[in-house]
């Protein structure tokens, strides 16, 4: 199992980025995604998770409203798009799944709120 994030980076407030994660190696339109997120000494979040098939989500109460998860299951990739970033959203950002009840966990991608 491999998940690869991309996308992060340095936003200004009120900005947008699109991170993704390219997953391989297991049946990627089997199982629930989830993005978590580590700030820098605190512990590790849940942002967001997608069903397996994408009809069901759920958010952090944090994130309801600015943040969306999504997948195409034909790209074997999961998203996230996050509008109206504040400074308290920068974090390292991971994508995570659980198959053959084993945990995995991307290398994280880095997303900064700043002006």
């Amino acid at each position: 199992v491999q998940l690869v994030e991309s996308g992060g980076g340095l936003v200004q407030p009120g900005g947008s980025l699109r991170l993704s994660c390219a997953a391989s190696g297991f049946t990627f339109n089997r199982y629930v995604m989830s993005w978590y997120r580590q700030a820098p000494g605190k512990q590790r979040e849940l942002v967001a998770h997608i069903g397996s098939a994408g009809g069901a989500t759920n958010y952090a109460d944090s994130v309801k409203g600015r943040f969306t998860i999504s997948r195409d299951n034909a790209k074997n990739t999961v998203y996230l798009q996050m509008n109206s970033l504040k400074p308290e959203d920068t974090a390292v950002y991971y994508c995570h799944t659980i198959t053959y009840e084993t945990a995995y966990w991307g290398q994280g991608t880095q997303v900064t709120v700043s002006s």
